[in-house]
């Protein structure tokens, strides 16, 4: 039997938006993947939470206008612990898509904004881990 892919969800900081984050975790059980929902968490603890749940990968939701500066550093401590390849990285939230390139830049997958469907996010996901 196949291993289940495993995500873990994330809200860096404390921005207080978590519908989003909720409801794609819901939709990515749904479609067969196990969730590890992290709720509001530093960058330190997501890397911490994703090496000890052992999870395929992270998934940061953010609606403060910060993702940038998130995303910076989540890839720099994945980078500085030897993890930079290990974990698939999505991000999503209110970003406006002129941000979307830079992120995919430091190492992103994939950057989902309002309005994207699940089944978009599963179908990437299922193809990118599919390549490796």
């Amino acid at each position: 039997m196949p291993k289940k892919i495993k995500f873990l969800m994330s809200k860096p900081g404390v921005d207080g938006h978590w519908r989003g984050a909720v409801t794609v975790s819901m939709g990515l059980r749904d479609a067969g993947m196990e969730v590890v929902f992290g709720g509001f968490q530093t960058i330190d603890q997501i890397v911490k939470t994703a090496i000890e749940e052992d999870v395929d990968i992270i998934g940061m939701s953010i609606h403060s206008g910060a993702h940038i500066a998130y995303t910076k550093k989540l890839m720099q401590l994945l980078e500085e612990k030897g993890l930079k390849d290990r974990f698939m990285v999505l991000v999503g939230g209110a970003i406006p898509e002129v941000d979307f390139d830079e992120l995919k830049k430091m190492g992103v997958a994939n950057v989902y904004g309002p309005g994207s469907l699940i089944k978009d996010i599963v179908a990437f996901i299922h193809n990118h881990l599919n390549q490796e």
